[in-house]
């Protein structure tokens, strides 16, 4: 597999704010009390020989998002209303379309045109190849994509009713199977040299945690989505992530806590610092989303209204990878919530997971008239 090579970010990158550029930084900067002396340079360098002809100016390409997690086949049926136990309905139509927690936060980033890999696994059927295709066209980088033979590719069946609602069951296949007991080293060192990390819970525990680790240890900031398992998460992998990212059913879920009010969502999220997380992003559906920082005041942003809603599924990963890509280009974090605003109200307009994800420029525009 082809790899990249570059040298360790340092480790508290969320230390200190972070500046806005119109420039991707190849790091975001800042200093480690462990190691004050390594920094980065804040923008692309150049190198140009001036004792000799002139030659091409090649920018160097910023340091990726690696995204690592789960590819699913997502078979969706629209219906009117849920069935009742026993009975049967029928199904205004059914389609079958790529998706998944890590292939959709994937092709977010790509179709953004931020250099995204993603780190998951396939299997060799039908299934694999629909998601191989629509990652490629998303413009993911697949060199660290493997494909396995002795599991299925993951899918899930989406139960969409009137209004973009739904409802979700998961076959974890390949996402949840035939992962090895270590990564390989090619993976870990597209870890090691990410700009950021994005994980969530539909892939085993041990390899987030292996990867948070990686990237811990480099300096590399690692955002978990909490979306995916219904399950505790291991304080091992707590103690490696930098920014902890449910959706406000999974922030009580995960902490006991009701989270109808802000203030309740405000409880809820101290009790994620006594966790050891110190910054949580909350999704909060048609009440917008917010920032926690320990020790500062909550960030909040309202949604940016859509003009129709049809689908939202993958929102929320269309919400939590945009809010990485303009995290890792330098914005700040009032700047990074209300880009994945836009973001994620395009996302709802379009039905499908994967085919929902608003390409830059639409998310620009849309930026500019509100």
């Amino acid at each position: 597999m082809n790899t990249i090579s570059r040298s360790p970010l340092p480790e508290n990158f969320l230390a200190l704010p972070i500046k806005s550029t119109k420039i991707p930084s190849p790091r975001i900067q800042f200093t480690s009390p462990q190691n004050p002396f390594n920094s980065r340079p804040p923008v692309p360098r150049f190198s140009i020989d001036s004792s000799k002809s002139p030659t091409p100016v090649i920018p160097v390409e910023p340091p990726p998002l690696v995204v690592v997690g789960s590819a699913n086949a997502d078979i969706y049926v629209e219906i009117d209303r849920l069935p009742e136990e026993g009975e049967t309905i029928s199904a205004k139509s059914g389609q079958t379309l790529a998706g998944g927690k890590g292939a959709n936060q994937a092709c977010c980033g790509g179709k953004l045109e931020y250099p995204t890999y993603f780190v998951g696994q396939v299997g060799k059927d039908a299934h694999g190849k629909l998601i191989t295709a629509a990652l490629e066209d998303g413009g993911v980088r697949l060199d660290h994509l493997a494909t396995v033979a002795a599991a299925p590719t993951g899918h899930a069946v989406v139960m969409l009713q009137s209004g973009g609602q739904n409802s979700i069951i998961i076959v974890g296949g390949a996402n949840m199977n035939c992962w090895p007991d270590a990564l390989s080293d090619s993976d870990l060192e597209v870890i090691r040299n990410a700009g950021i990390v994005l994980l969530q819970r539909e892939i085993p525990d041990s390899v987030n945690i292996q990867v948070a680790k990686a990237a811990r240890s480099a300096g590399v900031p690692v955002i978990l989505d909490a979306g995916g398992v219904d399950a505790p998460i291991p304080q091992e992998l707590l103690d490696h992530v930098d920014i902890f990212s449910p959706n406000e059913s999974e922030l009580s879920r995960l902490t006991g806590c009701p989270t109808e009010s802000f203030e309740q969502i405000g409880q809820a999220v101290e009790k994620c610092y006594k966790m050891g997380v110190k910054q949580v992003l909350v999704k909060l559906g048609d009440k917008g989303s917010a920032f926690f920082t320990q020790g500062e005041k909550p960030i909040r942003q309202s949604i940016i209204s859509a003009a129709e809603v049809l689908d939202t599924t993958g929102a929320g990963d269309t919400f939590t990878a945009s809010f990485a890509v303009a995290l890792v280009e330098g914005k700040s974090k009032e700047e990074c919530l209300k880009f994945a605003a836009a973001a994620a109200s395009l996302c709802v307009q379009v039905k499908g997971a994967i085919p929902s994800m608003p390409d830059r420029e639409s998310v620009r525009n849309l930026l500019q008239s509100v």
